[in-house]
């Protein structure tokens, strides 16, 4: 049987854009209701009633998938959302939030009429939702970059440069071996979106600079003490190290300091702006701003709502800041520029 999303593929558009020259909700420009139109001729395609139905009402909901699966650091997504809410209310919207792991969730709100929209969070690289949404006719859009995404937009923090950017950092200062601990390793082991990228990224450049590079899953736990220990003990040459996890740095921070390890380590942390000035010792660090990726997200679909076409992929790209600019900037203090 035909759906939507062969009509979207087939016309190069989203299936929103389809169910708009549908209705007639929205204004299409001419040249993309013609193709639409000759697509649903040469596929013969029927649309059901309901499907009409749906995209030509409204209920100013946005339903926002954010499993809470084992690993997931509560307080990010809740960041998040927050920056969702926020830009969702500026545009009188609200935000519909669905806990269950059930991908069949996103089927029934969609159904029975119950958003306009989908936002969809911890996104797998080769994540089963996708088949999903890509045969709804609800808009929808993933906080993620996974592959097979074609058809569904998506918008993320660029954890692929942002790897890239720290192991060129920790190759500039010198070191000859870095290691990345980041995700727990159930999240690692689902292959969610995010960590494989960070990961990628981190791997490709020491590779290219001729640096010995390795990947470590870290519990968001006091249990990540006995992890960093034990990766040190065993890897006496690791002198550099990018980490990411937010709810085991506080942990671990005193076990990366010279004084206790024993050895001369830079330490790169890429985590949210609030924890700029509460862990320490830090080389460097890169912000994960988690609320403007809720905001960015949450534009995004409202766009996608009103009818305008969206790039494929947006990200939001990373920037290091050295642990001596971040303390000036928590001081007050403006260095003169030379």
């Amino acid at each position: 049987m035909v759906t939507i999303t062969d009509v979207a593929r087939a016309a190069g558009v989203s299936t929103s854009t389809v169910s708009y020259v549908l209705s007639g909700k929205r204004t299409i420009s001419q040249q993309t209701k013609e193709r639409v139109e000759q697509a649903i001729s040469e596929l013969k395609y029927s649309p059901h009633a309901s499907a009409r139905s749906l995209a030509s009402r409204s209920t100013n909901v946005i339903g926002l998938h954010a499993p809470l699966r084992s690993g997931v650091d509560v307080h990010i997504i809740m960041e998040i959302v927050a920056g969702m809410v926020r830009e969702a209310r500026a545009h009188h919207y609200d935000i519909l939030l669905l806990t269950s792991d059930d991908a069949s969730e996103l089927s029934r709100v969609s159904r029975a009429s119950m958003v306009d929209a989908l936002l969809v969070m911890d996104v797998e690289s080769d994540d089963p939702r996708i088949a999903l949404l890509k045969d709804l006719a609800t808009p929808a859009l993933l906080i993620g970059l996974p592959a097979g995404a074609d058809g569904v937009p998506c918008v993320d923090f660029d954890f692929e440069t942002a790897g890239r950017l720290a192991a060129s950092r920790l190759v500039e200062l010198g070191h000859r071996r870095i290691a990345l601990l980041g995700a727990p390793a159930e999240v690692m082991t689902r292959q969610t979106s995010y960590s494989d990228r960070l990961g990628r990224g981190f791997l490709t450049e020491a590779q290219e600079a001729g640096v010995a590079a390795s990947v470590h899953a870290c519990p968001s736990t006091e249990d990540a003490v006995e992890v960093v220990d034990r990766l040190l003990s065993e890897n006496p040459e690791i002198t550099g190290i990018l980490f990411h996890n937010e709810g085991a740095l506080p942990h671990v921070a005193g076990r990366l300091s010279t004084e206790e390890s024993g050895r001369v380590l830079d330490v790169i942390a890429l985590r949210p702006a609030g924890m700029a000035h509460t862990v320490s010792p830090l080389t460097d660090s890169i912000d994960l701003p988690a609320e403007e990726l809720g905001a960015a997200a949450a534009r995004a679909i409202l766009r996608f709502v009103d009818g305008e076409e969206q790039p494929p992929v947006q990200l939001l790209a990373p920037h290091l800041e050295s642990a001596q600019a971040l303390d000036d900037i928590s001081r007050g203090v403006t260095r003169r520029q030379p």
